[in-house]
Parts: structure tokens; C-alpha cells; sequence
């Protein structure tokens, strides 16, 4: 078994992940992040998934239109769904098993969330995968993760995204942005930094949880994020 940093680990994945321009759910795409967490079950790490929806819906953008703030949170939760569907497919035609379990209940196609069976999926060597948000309006799938992360007692959260880490200002309009390899969460918040949301950011706080923001589309990133390797940004107690 390789020597690594995390036996148990939360996955936060973006919906635009799933895409290939943004919208929708491209196949390769998923497959080839199924591959990538189905590596790191195979050196025996527990591992956890929540997934967004914005690939689907955006509820921020129909809440800026007019619509209901809570109607628009429950329709990004129902999104979440079928992107936690999409790639619990991917990962069991891979043979490795893996459980949905959502926040709103929807029996014929997952189980509800229910933390004692999570924890005993992630034992057995399950990989769960979260979805349906916290079940409740006004909160983010960052939140979500940093719950969940709680819940089943995970190590860490490893938050992939399309950059290689934070940074002072968006790298992708700012050409003048720096990375910043390591932060407390005091100074994540008191910068407004765009790493989670602030309630996300205080319950890790609360908890001493550390996230490590990494880009995901590197092949082997999540590996060796778990390993130990120093790639990304962390956020942590202490710097």
C-alpha cells in the first residue's frame, strides 16, 4: 500500500467539471475523473464525494431574473442528482462500487442521506457520493462538503477546480495574480477570497478541517494531493 498523507478524504468537484463547455455531462470527462478517484480507492484511501450542479442549472442567474431565491436552490440540488448519478455510473462500470445518498429524499434512485450508513459505506470501501445539497435552500455545495467532511469524520477536503491552487486575484482576468500556497482560514476569510463560502470556511474553521484547492484536470492530481505531495493551495489552522 503507498505511503500517503489522508486515509479519508472529501472530494468537492464542481458541476462545470462534468462539462466540456460548461453545459452538460460530457461521458469522457466523467469517465476520466472516475478513473482518477477509482486510483485512489486502490491504495485503500476512503473517499467521499459532493458534487455541484452548475453544469445543469444556476440558480444564482434565474434568482438575478426574479425567481424564488429558495425555489432556484432547489432546483441547483436537484441538478447535483443527476450529475452524483452520471458519475456513479461511470465509477461501477469501472466495478468499483459506490453508493448515492441524497439530502431530498428520491428512493428509486438513491438512498436518503443517513450519516451512520455513509460512514459504514466508506468502511467497506465504498465510495459515497453526496448530492441534493444540505436538503435546505440558502446553502452552497461548499457548505455541503464542509458538513459532510464533519460527518464522516474525513481528514481533509480536497476542493479540485480548473486552477492550480488561490490566488490573489482571478489568474484567468488578472495576469498580475499570485498564488498563495498556504493560508489560515482567518486570512482566507478577512481577504474575501473566492476559496469556499464564508459559512463553509467557518465550520472548517470550527473544526480544523484543512482544504486543499488543487486543479483536477492534471492526471494523478487527487493521488497525490493524498500523498502528500505539495501541489495547490492549503488552508489550514496554521501557516
Amino acid at each position: 500500500m503507498a505511503d500517503r498523507t489522508y486515509s479519508r478524504v472529501l472530494l468537492k468537484i464542481s458541476g462545470e467539471a462534468f462539462a466540456q463547455n460548461g453545459i452538460g455531462i460530457d461521458v469522457a470527462r466523467t469517465r476520466a475523473m472516475a478513473e482518477e478517484i477509482a486510483d485512489v480507492r486502490r491504495i485503500g484511501v476512503s473517499i467521499a464525494i459532493v458534487a455541484g450542479g452548475g453544469n445543469i442549472f444556476r440558480g444564482k442567474v434565474h434568482e438575478d431574473a426574479g425567481m424564488d431565491r429558495a425555489t432556484a436552490d432547489y432546483m441547483g440540488m436537484l441538478a447535483t442528482v443527476v450529475n452524483a448519478l452520471a458519475l456513479q455510473d461511470a465509477l461501477e462500470r469501472m466495478n468499483v462500487p459506490s453508493r448515492v445518498q441524497t439530502a431530498i429524499a428520491m428512493h428509486q434512485i438513491a438512498e436518503p442521506y443517513i450519516r451512520r450508513r455513509a460512514i459504514r459505506h466508506l468502511e467497506k470501501g465504498r465510495i459515497v457520493i453526496f448530492a441534493a445539497g444540505t436538503g435546505n435552500p440558502y446553502f452552497t455545495t461548499d457548505t455541503t462538503a464542509a458538513l459532510r467532511a464533519v460527518e464522516v469524520g474525513a481528514q481533509a477536503i480536497l476542493k479540485a477546480t480548473k486552477v492550480d491552487g488561490i490566488y490573489s486575484a482571478d489568474p484567468l482576468k488578472d495576469p498580475a495574480a499570485t498564488r498563495l500556497d498556504r493560508l489560515d482560514y482567518m486570512g482566507v476569510l478577512q481577504r474575501g477570497l473566492e476559496v469556499m463560502d464564508s459559512t463553509a470556511m467557518a465550520l472548517c474553521m470550527d473544526n480544523n478541517l484543512p482544504i486543499i484547492v488543487f486543479d483536477m484536470s492534471v492526471p494523478g492530481n487527487i493521488r497525490r494531493v493524498i500523498e502528500g505531495e505539495s501541489i495547490g493551495s492549503y488552508v489550514g489552522a496554521s501557516v
